[in-house]
């Protein structure tokens, strides 16, 4: 399994478009054969810093997941017009 965190944060009175992006890239996320978790949170005092932690199978579905349709268009195009990933980080559980 390989692990990504991701912080997100988006230009102000930019929030809820990028919230509203980041429901749809979570729908469509989620359906992905080797997608085993997506979640968007929302930094609790901070509402315009987000939180992505994203689970896949293996190296390969993380590939597909970032040459995806929903990706390329939510991530890749929308997203950036609201603001921009800040930290993104590879991880692997310990067993």
């Amino acid at each position: 399994m390989i692990v990504l965190a991701v912080i997100w944060v988006t230009k102000p009175g930019h929030e809820e478009e990028a919230a509203k992006i980041f429901r749809i890239l979570t729908a469509e996320s989620r359906k992905e054969p080797g997608c085993l978790m997506y979640i968007v949170h929302r930094h609790h005092s901070e509402p315009a810093r987000f939180f992505i932690y994203e689970q896949y199978t293996d190296d390969a579905a993380l590939e597909a997941h970032r040459n995806s349709p929903h990706f390329l268009e939510y991530a890749r195009k929308q997203l950036p017009l609201h603001g921009e990933r800040m930290q993104g980080d590879l991880y692997e559980p310990i067993a």
